[in-house]
């Protein structure tokens, strides 16, 4: 492409971007819940939004053309209907980069041809492919591993003599560091992997600016490149790791291309550390918020797999997903037609006073209740939610056992994004 050509493209999407942005500030001065939950200030604190929605007890039509899941009843039926997808029944996908309906030009996600972007049966050969990795045998294997990377962390820092930042000196670094080891990548490979995962994982909130875009598309290549000269090393010469293990079973009868096992191993790196980067830092700002809690926590670390569960529930780290109709599909009231999007709130659903009471309120002695949403469900159920619970639940019991008085040292920053809440963030002292 010509720098004649490039600067047009820009321009035409510079447009775009300004089109839907201004679309979305009105239709939140409007009221329309989808466009507050991208907009601030209410995106950074979407449970009165989703409160709202679930008052009327079914599916919300959004002005912006989808349908809004909010209740954990209707939600739950959603993910697990086969006859939704993530992909509109031709097979496109339903948004583009900036969030809004695909439409010719556009770049194509980077996540496309990963189990967040496929229907079956291409998704239950890749999902195949990946399952086993994620068994319950395996990942309490991996404990020990999860336990060391922690407390040789814990080792590096001294809240007594300054604040810390949780989120960049332990809550990232333990993710990146485990899942590497699990895929086995070069320890100077590692260290960019953080910075990758920050500007892709913000992009599912689709691009913000021309300037956001080029940073995207950078990330996307340098980080294709990377994998598919480790896919190709790795089925020259596997060895045990779980990157040996997709990259050789191209070969095998649920048969996949390259191309595939990139983006799965992509998928796997990402899923594998954005989110528990995230439900940590969710986990330890809610204990701070709660004294009473944190001083239970404090006093029984073993209670952190609770903390971990109750997190998920009350403010988890990925908020929503997208469903889309393959035929017409009656959810309680309401008729989905063919092609239409319901918009799922995952983060509402823990907060459903018909399944969890006092629902807003952030307690570890809460009874078990029926199951979360948080990892998604049905066929897209994340295939790493079992590492994501461990590396949680390893790195909060290691943090308030080193750590017994941990208290905020300033202002956490928000993300500042909708589809994945967290803190850029957390400074804490002990």
């Amino acid at each position: 492409m010509s720098l004649l050509d490039t600067a047009r493209a820009d321009l035409r999407l510079g447009r775009r971007l300004a089109t839907l942005r201004a679309g979305t500030l009105g239709l939140a001065a409007l009221g329309d819940p989808v466009a507050r939950l991208f907009q601030a200030p209410w995106k950074h604190d979407p449970y009165a939004v989703h409160e709202r929605l679930r008052c009327e007890r079914r599916l919300t039509w959004s002005r912006s053309g989808i349908w809004v899941a909010s209740t954990y009843d209707d939600a739950h039926a959603v993910l697990r209907d086969r006859r939704f997808g993530v992909r509109l029944a031709n097979g496109q996908q339903p948004f583009d980069v900036t969030g809004g309906p695909v439409h010719e030009g556009t770049e194509p996600d980077v996540l496309e041809m990963s189990l967040l972007g496929l229907d079956p049966p291409d998704h239950g050969r890749l999902r195949r492919l990946a399952t086993p990795a994620f068994s319950a045998r395996r990942i309490e294997a991996v404990r020990p591993q999860v336990e060391a990377t922690a407390t040789r962390l814990l080792d590096a820092l001294d809240p007594a003599r300054g604040p810390v930042d949780l989120v960049a000196s332990y809550a990232s670094p333990l993710p990146v560091a485990v899942i590497s080891d699990l895929l086995a990548i070069p320890p100077q490979h590692a260290r960019q992997f953080a910075a990758w995962g920050s500007t892709l994982g913000a992009s599912l909130d689709g691009v913000t600016s021309v300037p956001h875009h080029k940073r995207l598309l950078r990330a996307q290549a340098d980080l294709r490149a990377l994998f598919e000269r480790l896919v190709a090393e790795r089925r020259a010469d596997p060895g045990e790791d779980l990157l040996s293990r997709l990259a050789t079973a191209a070969d095998g009868p649920d048969a996949v291309t390259a191309d595939e096992v990139v983006a799965l191993a992509q998928l796997l790196l990402l899923a594998g550390f954005e989110t528990t980067t995230n439900l940590v830092g969710n986990a330890v700002h809610a204990l701070l918020q709660h004294p009473d809690q944190l001083a239970m926590a404090t006093e029984d670390p073993s209670l952190a797999g609770r903390v971990i569960t109750e997190t998920l529930r009350w403010d988890p780290p990925v908020q929503l997903t997208a469903r889309v109709a393959h035929e017409p599909v009656r959810v309680g009231p309401v008729d989905v037609r063919r092609d239409q999007v319901v918009l799922v709130l995952l983060g509402s659903t823990g907060r459903d006073e018909a399944v969890h009471g006092d629902a807003d309120v952030f307690d570890l002695t809460r009874p078990e209740g029926r199951d979360t949403l948080a990892f998604s469900g049905g066929a897209h159920y994340c295939v790493g939610a079992p590492l994501a619970r461990l590396e949680g639940e390893v790195a909060l019991r290691l943090l308030l056992e080193r750590w017994p008085g941990v208290r905020r040292a300033a202002r956490p920053r928000p993300r500042g994004t909708t589809v994945i809440r967290g803190w850029r963030t957390l400074p804490v002292r002990a």
